[in-house]
């Protein structure tokens, strides 16, 4: 029994058994509640009274770690019967509703799906969102974590777009029996976000700083910069009373609804040439709160002038 040749980080977790009693015949797709990268998941399932591991994980960015080999049995889903039989994979994803996962996790995980499916001989991936069909595979090889523990894993975002992915990895596999997939679920997510930084200390300091004041806040690492998100709503009204919460507590702050970004320089130069930003330093200590660069901001604004 192979293991997957995508993997960019190994970490075996002591957490396992050793080996699994079942073919493998399902996948089991997990969020991790928390935009993490490959290697702190490795930390997390390292400790034994952790008691708690997956085969795969996927990091914010799209990397892909294992922690636990395809011939073992992973402590991932809350029952044995499932994880001997299944491939379980923890994608790095929001800490609130709906735990949404970057865009290059989700392709991450399309790639992981269709290569786990080819090494083990699954034609296609079937999901009917029934759980009256677990240890069914030949009618529904997909299963969630929620319907074996009291929990909302794998969360809305990932378990609305089941469906979605299993066509995806069904067109890649060339499965003659593919249905169309419904329309990716237009959740319109947004972000408040407090802060971007080049330097990852800072963007640490600042984690800090925000949680020592109450509010569960996380870090993602886009490009260049470490950016400070607190939440990510399907509605704007409860965006906007984080927005409110964190500038009353002292932060400036903004929403976005781009993942991990904000306003382009071009819209920003632009919004400054309307008064949105201030003046002089004001503009300046504003703009860099917000985490955008005021240098590149500037420069624009001179040039449209």
């Amino acid at each position: 029994m192979s293991n997957s040749p995508l993997v960019n980080y190994t970490k075996i977790s002591p957490n396992k058994s050793s080996p699994r009693n079942h073919k493998i015949d399902t996948v089991t797709i997990h969020c991790v509640v928390g935009q993490c990268s490959v290697e702190t998941l490795g930390n997390v399932f390292a400790p034994t009274s952790r008691r708690a591991s997956s085969n795969y994980g996927i990091g914010y960015d799209g990397r892909i770690g294992m922690y636990v080999e395809e011939k073992d049995r992973s402590w991932c889903s809350s029952n044995a019967a499932n994880d001997n039989r299944a491939i379980t994979i923890e994608v790095a994803s929001d800490t609130k509703e709906p735990y949404a996962v970057t865009d290059k996790a989700y392709a991450a995980l399309i790639d992981l799906l269709v290569d786990i499916c080819k090494r083990n001989g699954i034609k296609e991936l079937k999901w009917k969102a029934d759980k009256s069909l677990i240890g069914q595979p030949d009618k529904q090889n997909m299963t969630v974590h929620r319907w074996f523990a009291n929990k909302s894993c794998p969360g809305t975002y990932l378990y609305e777009r089941h469906a979605q992915i299993a066509s995806e990895v069904n067109k890649r596999l060339g499965s003659t029996n593919i249905k169309p997939a419904p329309e990716k679920p237009s959740v319109s997510l947004y972000r408040v976000q407090t802060g971007a930084f080049k330097v990852k200390a800072n963007a640490d300091a600042m984690l800090t700083k925000v949680k020592a004041k109450g509010f569960d806040t996380y870090m993602v690492k886009v490009g260049d910069l470490y950016k400070i998100q607190v939440g990510a709503f399907k509605v704007k009204a409860n965006a906007e009373a984080m927005l409110k919460k964190l500038q009353a507590a002292g932060f400036s702050a903004f929403i976005t609804t781009e993942e991990g970004a904000g306003k382009s320089v071009d819209e920003l130069a632009r919004e400054v040439l309307q008064g949105k930003w201030g003046n002089g330093e004001e503009r300046k200590k504003r703009l860099e709160a917000a985490g955008y660069d005021y240098a590149a901001v500037q420069k624009k604004v001179n040039q449209l002038a």
